[in-house]
């Protein structure tokens, strides 16, 4: 009877007795992992990384009591040694953190990792106490050379690169070069009981190109700041790589990989995914005739068989799977990209996604953004000026459009 007793108050504590040994260990309840900000690598076209610290600004979309980061290596061609790895919150002053807040960060108990080609890794947790829309530094030293860096090329932020020793839990960094890329970290997880993420696959218009800088204004960060302004307990991670398509990589452009070959990668493997919203295959259709890739020529039917793959893939993990009609591209800047024949694939696309044969539900971007008069064009006002791209008014108008009535439990 004492024992059956003892056990049950344990257990109402939250707390499991371990035995092995002689020796009994207290465990509390497994945290509750929660994708909070993501930025997928593309191909390892970037820069070369060696005696450098890296720091780079995110913003979070949902919070959490402790927090901990995710690094890639998985796109990369040479073993990635991380020498030491620190998060803050950012000081006052471009690429300055807040020294009260600084935090060493582990992997496995140990300031550095190394990481081989084809892998992620994950840091210890950091208790933390992070609200929806705050901002973290994150800073990594990498002692030795990486080889050609494969970096998420357009990270509309600014990232911060020291030459030099270990500057880490420095609260500046004079001199230092800046970049727009990202660089190895692909992900930033907090643990939220009773929360659930959505995850944006897409290309450069879920990427945020022709967003401003550094201002969070791509049309999944409205999304996020929606959800928290709702107090809804739903992060939102932006799987978008400018240029990708669902069928196709291009390795010289960075392009890839292909929506098919990273969902897996990008999408299965954040925590507490619950769904995905999927805006991809513009570049299907337009790069092969701006690019000279006739061999990479595909129909309608090819592109909605892709997205049907990935509709099947996610629903057999349980996730919802949201998709996202085409925006409109007549008149684009970039040559060759847009025809009458690709015209009419976007359109027999938006048609198969306004079926709602494979989905969850539509959101009708291309409603949302085109121009009343011209329907195969962008609405002046939300057009970045490629006739492509949106610009931050654009990016805000799609992000209000999403239906949040979508992604509540049933």
């Amino acid at each position: 009877m004492r024992r059956s007793t003892v056990r049950t108050g344990l257990a109402g504590l939250g707390l499991v007795l371990v035995l092995g040994g002689g020796t009994a260990l207290a465990q509390s309840a497994a945290p509750h992992w929660v994708g909070s900000w993501g930025a997928p690598p593309a191909f390892p076209n970037g820069p070369e990384v060696t005696n450098q610290t890296i720091r780079q600004i995110v913003r979070l979309s949902l919070g959490g009591t402790s927090v901990r980061i995710r690094l890639s290596n998985e796109m990369g061609t040479a073993p990635l040694v991380i020498g030491a790895a620190h998060l803050a919150k950012p000081g006052a002053t471009p690429g300055s953190v807040d020294p009260a807040t600084d935090r060493a960060l582990t992997f496995g108990g140990r300031p550095g990792i190394t990481i081989p080609p084809g892998a992620p890794a994950l840091s210890d947790p950091v208790a933390m106490d992070v609200g929806a829309l705050d901002s973290l530094a994150i800073s990594l030293y990498v002692p030795r050379d990486t080889g050609p860096a494969a970096t998420h090329p357009l990270g509309r932020a600014t990232t911060f690169l020291f030459d030099g020793s270990d500057r880490t839990g420095a609260e500046t960094l004079p001199g230092a070069a800046t970049s727009t890329a990202r660089f190895f970290l692909s992900g930033v997880e907090v643990d939220a009981p009773d929360a659930g993420a959505v995850v944006t696959l897409g290309d450069s218009i879920t990427d945020g190109y022709g967003s401003a800088l550094d201002a969070n204004h791509r049309w999944p960060d409205v999304l996020a700041e929606r959800f928290a302004a709702a107090h809804a307990a739903v992060g939102v991670v932006d799987a978008g790589i400018s240029g990708n398509r669902v069928l196709h990589d291009l390795p010289e452009a960075q392009f890839g990989p292909a929506a098919l070959a990273r969902f897996d990668r990008d999408v299965l493997s954040v925590p507490g995914a619950r769904s995905v919203i999927v805006m991809e295959s513009i570049n299907d259709i337009g790069h092969p005739t701006s690019a000279a890739l006739g061999d990479q020529a595909v129909s309608a039917a090819d592109i909605t068989t892709g997205l049907t793959q990935i509709a099947d893939r996610a629903h057999a993990h349980g996730l919802k799977v949201f998709g996202a009609t085409l925006t409109p591209f007549a008149d684009t800047v970039f040559p060759g990209y847009f025809s009458a024949e690709g015209e009419a694939k976007r359109q027999a696309v938006n048609a198969f996604i306004r079926s709602n044969r494979s989905f969850d539900g539509v959101i009708d971007f291309d409603t949302v953004v085109r121009d009343p008069a011209r329907p195969d064009h962008l609405r002046a006002d939300f057009d970045f000026g490629d006739h492509l791209h949106p610009n931050d008014a654009g990016y805000k108008a799609m992000g209000e459009a999403v239906d949040l009535a979508l992604f509540k439990r049933d």
